[in-house]
């Protein structure tokens, strides 16, 4: 997953993006209040099909109806669960709370049912054979991983309203039927099973990890890699002709270089499913295995962010997907699965949407060395956090913002690794070595990677370099990565840079603009008289909302001289108001560039780390 949400930094140099979650602690298990469950195992069941029901009267009241027909044998209880959480998002939603009118035949007459736990319901067959289960779910949380209607559409995951039967082996076919109306659209990574608007799959696993549009929306495909892609986007008309062809310009561009990683395209077909909506704070992605849902806020859209959340959720249909931790392996929907290699799966994955960016010509050099820079400067900002902590914190979303470093740190920690392992095999072996290898030695013999096969993939693509005092300083440790020595192996350089700075702590309001929260004391907007709550339009010219708006005032105003007149318009109230702000300069970040007297081997590197080489 990727995710940023419109929260701004206190210089000008960058907005800084932190996404914020609500955690909803899971209920008490029903045990604990005195009623102890005798079952634990449910019957076996057989012949699943899944009825899912959306027409516009289901949208105006932003639901869903759903059925599960099976069969089951004998008289023990059916034990039915619904997921906790949807994998991709580490965190537990218990998606069982958006469930009512929960109701159940057997042989078409009425059956006993109730509660077993908080997710899982206890149906008495009372000899029975045939069972359907019907339910309504509310559709009304705007976010990859739960389900959202509207009067004309709906994005559903499989893990928010498809039941298994607990304890029982999760390799049962099923099959679905969308119903909803003659004139609208249904669109997912699963099989066509025949019937109009039916899709099939051979487990349950497969069966939710594709997601569902269903509605009015655009959808078109083309062919990249010799695969077809489709692109699916809410509301119809979001998406302009020329933005369009942006995307699916960027779309050809960042594929090829990933598949070139791992040698092979594990997907027939691969669907971007992307909503706009402007009561979104941000932008996000959450991966499937031939799919990956966005959800942008009006201003991503057309972005220089957009090209690297496709890189990044495409890319996770190898890394997370396919090739994961040991920990994750299988998933359990039933509760949270923590592992300290979440970096690898998350921050890799990050490194590797800039190394698609600039193999497929999406950015050039100087982009790459930007976007490791904005790294860079991200992790020097953020309390001192290990990365294998980081990755087991974000399943209950640290207060002190940490809760997704994996992310940036985890990307520059693949780049460092990368360096080292060239820099050790004179350019013959690189990251992209230990990625592949790895999904051959592992994924494809049917299980999930440990510290130990990841370290020793490394290491070996490194011709026997030990990196245990590495993973113990960087990973493990809090240490500062020390980048005056490991950028030169690289032929890059290091260097600071004098950066505009307002004085301010923003956040990006839902309906829009940019609201001041925090001024600093004796900074360029309290000498101007900017207060919290006023909205930022403008500093010297340049829109705060514009996404370049660091760039812009780097380039406009880097090179002047400190105390030059800087206009900042606000809005206080209903009245716009330009105030007479002083240029002020922050601390210097860094800045990452190539290194013009670079060793003929650090060039080395550095070209095959941008060409993929």
């Amino acid at each position: 997953m990727k995710r940023v949400s419109a929260t701004t930094g206190l210089t000008l140099a960058t907005l800084a993006m932190l996404a914020a979650a609500v955690v909803t602690p899971p209920p008490v298990p029903a045990q604990a209040g005195g009623r102890a469950p005798a079952d634990t195992v449910s019957a076996p069941i057989r012949d699943v099909r899944y009825d899912v029901t959306f027409l516009r009267a289901n949208g105006q009241q932003r639901a869903i109806d759903v059925s599960m027909t099976l069969v089951t044998a004998g008289s023990s209880p059916v034990l039915l669960s619904l997921p906790a959480w949807t994998p991709g998002a580490y965190e537990i939603s218990n998606f069982a709370r958006w469930i009512t009118g929960f109701e159940v035949t057997g042989d078409g007459k009425p059956l006993v049912w109730d509660k077993l736990d908080y997710d899982t319901w206890r149906i008495r067959p009372a000899g029975a054979k045939s069972l359907r289960v019907s339910y309504h779910y509310l559709a009304d949380t705007l976010d990859n991983a739960m389900a959202w209607a509207k009067p004309d559409f709906l994005l559903f995951n499989g893990t928010n309203v498809f039941l298994y039967a607990e304890g029982q082996p999760l390799d049962f076919a099923s099959t679905v039927t969308i119903h909803t109306e003659p004139d609208w659209n249904v669109t997912t990574g699963l099989a066509a099973a025949g019937r109009t608007r039916s899709y099939a799959s051979t487990n349950y696993h497969d069966l939710v990890d594709m997601p569902f549009f269903v509605g009015h929306y655009d959808v078109d495909s083309a062919r990249i890699a010799d695969r077809w892609v489709r692109l699916a986007t809410y509301p119809a008309g979001s998406i302009g002709a020329q933005t369009r062809l942006m995307a699916w310009d960027q779309l050809k561009r960042v594929i090829p270089p990933e598949i070139a990683v791992f040698r092979e395209t594990p997907w027939e077909n691969y669907t971007v499913m992307q909503i706009v909506d402007s009561t979104y704070g941000g932008a996000s992605g959450l991966e499937h295995q031939s799919s990956h849902v966005d959800v942008l806020a009006p201003s991503y859209v057309g972005s220089e962010f957009q090209p690297s959340l496709y890189a990044h959720e495409i890319f996770h249909s190898w890394n997370v997907k396919r090739l994961r931790p040991a920990e994750m392996w299988p998933y359990q929907y039933a509760h949270a699965q923590p592992t300290p290699l979440l970096w690898v799966s998350e921050g890799i994955t990050d490194y590797y949407a800039d190394l698609a960016e600039v193999r497929g010509g999406v950015v050039d050099a100087s982009g790459f060395y930007a976007l490791t820079s904005e790294k860079i400067n991200e992790v020097a900002n953020a309390p001192p956090t290990a990365l294998e902590d980081a990755s087991l914190n974000t399943w209950v979303h640290p207060v002190d913002g940490t809760g997704y470093l994996y992310y940036p740190k985890g990307s520059l920690a693949g780049l460092m690794l990368d360096i080292l392992i060239r820099d050790a095999s004179d350019n013959q072996h690189s990251l992209d070595d230990v990625m592949r290898g790895l999904y051959q030695s592992t994924y494809k013999k049917g299980r999930g990677f440990t510290s130990a096969d990841w370290w020793t993939a490394v290491s070996a693509a490194a011709n026997g370099k030990s990196f245990t005092t590495f993973s113990a300083r960087y990973i493990d440790g809090r240490e500062p990565f020390p980048w005056d020595s490991i950028l030169p192996m690289a032929g890059l350089r290091a260097r600071r840079e004098r950066v505009p700075r307002l004085g301010v702590v923003t956040q990006m309001e839902p309906t829009g603009g940019v609201i001041v929260v925090n001024v600093q004391d004796a900074s360029s907007a309290a000498l101007a008289g900017v207060k919290p709550g006023d909205v930022l339009i403008s500093v010297g010219d340049i829109p705060v909302e514009d996404q370049n708006f660091g760039a812009k005032m780097r380039a406009k105003f880097g090179a002047s001289v400190e105390g030059l007149a800087l206009p900042i318009k606000i809005r206080r109230g209903t009245e716009n108001l330009t105030l007479a702000g002083r240029l002020q300069f922050a601390a210097g970040d860094m800045v990452v560039e190539a290194d013009p007297v670079a060793k003929p081997k650090a060039v080395g590197i550095r070209n095959g780390i941008l060409k993929g080489k």
